[in-house]
């Protein structure tokens, strides 16, 4: 057994653990990296990248057929399943340098391919290594969630982890699941020339505010997607090629291809956590306000912690535990200020507390604003003029934005800048914006809130005809 001392390990080579590495090392600290499978994780290999990369090559052919309303005739797409799935693997192959093992070898961490579990509360085997560590941050993520459905161990299934590597274009996709791996993929390829069923025990996107989610699945159904909501699997059977879900109502729906998309759960079977006195809640690792395990001498990040399970709250959580992991420094993880987005098209994007939220929290106190994109001239010009937004507004000062249309992920970014900042509308408002802009939405969204108060108050329409009696 080779002994190992460091002031750092790191389980888990994905966004979060990467990120806690490289500032780690960079800092000064003496890191080692522990990842038994794939160097990037999930979002570079499973995830995030790939489906934004497939999503494009749909956009694409979308957007060939749809031409004729800006004066180009519309062309029939020929969509390539197989070329779309190069176009993914391209992508991450062009992105895969940066979370390489040999560019974090450059950064001075020591990187050890192998899986990890802990022997003690501050000892970790890995393979034929015994590593003893000051601090240790848990960053292992989640994997796809599969439930024990009735006859889904005898039929052929696609997950996030397999569907990337699929070559023959599916004749009719049923996805399993109607949250925003499972619609991305809908519309992916509905616009790819697969025919398309989501089947949803409850709603389809149901996280997301009622009002957006609804012009989402609007427009997905507008393209063919069939969606079954309220629809609780009950059964899987069948073969490749020929599949059917059946439904506790006693629907059945027939497809050549399943793809799970349930949910997620976080990677902690291989970890051996009773050893180090680590506590699970939920889906997750049990972690205060730090994101400290119970045992404190142990951090939990990202997907593996149990909450919000995204790419960019895992690298936030690093910039938490490189505070007080690295200088002692008392340092502590907020949601309050936490994007998400999904990448249909329309994209529908959140940031703080949605519309039901914030009225439970403040009731009467509570200002909801809001703009139409169909008033935004750039959203003309370009004939994406569906969607809205709305902010919630307390106090002067915004708690959540809802977004929903084109552009929204990118939008909602000025949102988590203001709730992190506790900035008031006054700031968003005294924002200039280039002119045509879909930037211009999110000041208009301010302007909503100060129009009544500035248009339409009698006080100052009489102040202002005071002043103008005496000014020169």
């Amino acid at each position: 057994m080779n002994r190992i001392k460091c002031d750092l390990l790191v389980i888990g080579a994905g966004s979060g653990g990467l990120s806690v590495a490289a500032g780690a090392s960079q800092m000064g600290a003496d890191v080692v990296l522990l990842e038994g499978h794939k160097m990037g994780g999930d979002c570079l290999n499973y995830g995030c990248v790939p489906s934004k990369a497939l999503l494009a090559s749909a956009k694409a052919a979308y957007g060939q057929a749809h031409t004729a309303a800006f004066g180009v005739a519309d062309q029939r797409p020929q969509p390539d399943y197989a070329a779309a799935k190069d176009h993914v693997h391209q992508v991450i192959g062009t992105i895969a340098p940066v979370d390489s093992q040999e560019r974090f070898e450059g950064l001075g961490v020591r990187v050890i391919r192998e899986f990890g579990h802990f022997v003690s509360p501050a000892e970790v085997e890995a393979g034929p290594y015994r590593i003893t560590a000051r601090r240790i941050v848990i960053a292992t993520g989640s994997s796809p969630l599969v439930p024990p459905v009735p006859g889904l161990d005898k039929v052929p299934f696609e997950t996030n982890e397999t569907l990337f590597d699929l070559r023959e274009r599916p004749a009719h996709l049923l996805i399993i699941g109607g949250g925003p791996i499972g619609m991305e993929m809908a519309q992916a390829h509905v616009r790819l020339g697969s025919k398309v069923t989501v089947i949803e025990g409850q709603k389809a996107l149901g996280k997301d505010d009622p009002e957006a989610a609804a012009l989402v699945l609007e427009s997905l159904r507008s393209e063919g997607v069939e969606i079954a909501e309220g629809a609780m699997v009950s059964r899987v059977g069948g073969q490749a090629g020929a599949i059917e879900v059946e439904t506790k109502d006693g629907s059945k729906f027939h497809g050549t291809h399943l793809l799970m998309a349930v949910g997620r759960k976080a990677n902690t079977d291989r970890l051996n956590l009773e050893a180090a006195g680590i506590e699970t809640r939920g889906n997750g690792i049990k972690v205060d306000e730090s994101l400290l395990t119970t045992s404190k001498r142990v951090y939990a990040i990202g997907d593996v912690a149990g909450g919000l399970q995204f790419t960019h709250v895992a690298g936030y959580h690093a910039s938490v535990i490189i505070r007080s992991a690295l200088f002692g420094l008392p340092s502590k993880a907020k949601t309050s200020h936490i994007p998400w987005a999904t990448y249909t098209d329309p994209e529908l994007a959140q940031a703080g507390l949605t519309e039901t939220q914030a009225r439970d929290r403040y009731g009467v106190k509570l200002e909801v604003v809001r703009f139409d994109y169909e008033h935004n001239d750039r959203a003309i010009a370009e004939r994406k003029a569906k969607g809205f937004i709305k902010v919630m507004v307390a106090g002067g000062r915004p708690v959540g934005a809802t977004i929903v249309g084109h552009q929204a992920g990118e939008l909602i970014c000025l949102w988590s800048m203001a709730l992190a900042n506790r900035l008031k509308m006054s700031q968003i408002a005294a924002m200039v914006a280039p002119y045509p802009s879909f930037g211009e939405i999110n000041k208009r969204a301010a302007g909503a809130y100060f129009s009544p108060r500035l248009f339409e108050s009698s006080l100052v329409k009489r102040a202002v005809r005071l002043v103008q009696r005496w000014i020169p």
